[in-house]
């Protein structure tokens, strides 16, 4: 189980196609952006998130950005028997709203698209380590119920991104991890 849980990681967080121009949220504001959000859905070509995204349910972001302007990813999904948590850090691209995360296995590029800061946002990433670059589109929200416009909207963005509607997962409400946001 220790070899599949970085895996997950790696495949929830997924994200950019390769060579794709992105954009992002116009006058993309830090600030507003951070505090804790509902991942509600989820589409990617990932093979590990491929393989679980039967299994998942809705999970906490907790957004925070370093004195540095450096997006700061915690995340708590919930697993069968536990709470898993994981924590990124992406660096400042020089354009609002983009950022790159790398290691010495991996490069992603993760971008906010769309948001309101109240209610819904829609972020991009692209992961490449080594193999196929696979691309993940996520629908993060301020509450756990999703609007049906909002997952509308979002429907539409997938095909611009090269992805098809067949592998999106609506992630079904969870109690669990609800009372610990990753503030550990």
């Amino acid at each position: 189980m220790m070899v599949v849980l970085p895996s997950l990681a790696l495949a929830l967080l997924c994200l950019l196609q390769a060579g794709a121009e992105v954009p992002v949220q116009p006058g993309f504001n830090a600030k507003k952006f951070a505090g804790t959000w509902h991942v509600a859905a989820v589409i990617s070509n990932c093979s590990m998130f491929l393989k679980m995204k039967d299994g998942m349910k809705l999970s906490i972001a907790t957004i925070s950005f370093t004195p540095e302007g450096d997006l700061a990813l915690k995340l708590v999904w919930p697993l069968l028997d536990r709470c898993q948590r994981f924590e990124l850090l992406f660096q400042q691209s020089g354009q609002a709203g983009h950022y790159m995360g790398m290691s010495a296995q991996e490069k992603r590029d993760l971008h906010v698209m769309e948001t309101d800061y109240s209610h819904y946002a829609i972020v991009h990433e692209l992961q490449q380590n080594g193999q196929v670059p696979s691309t993940t589109l996520q629908l993060l929200t301020r509450e756990q119920d999703v609007s049906p416009q909002i997952l509308e909207n979002f429907k539409e963005l997938i095909p611009t991104v090269g992805l098809t509607k067949d592998i999106l997962t609506v992630l079904p409400k969870s109690g669990e991890c609800q009372e610990d946001t990753g503030h550990h």
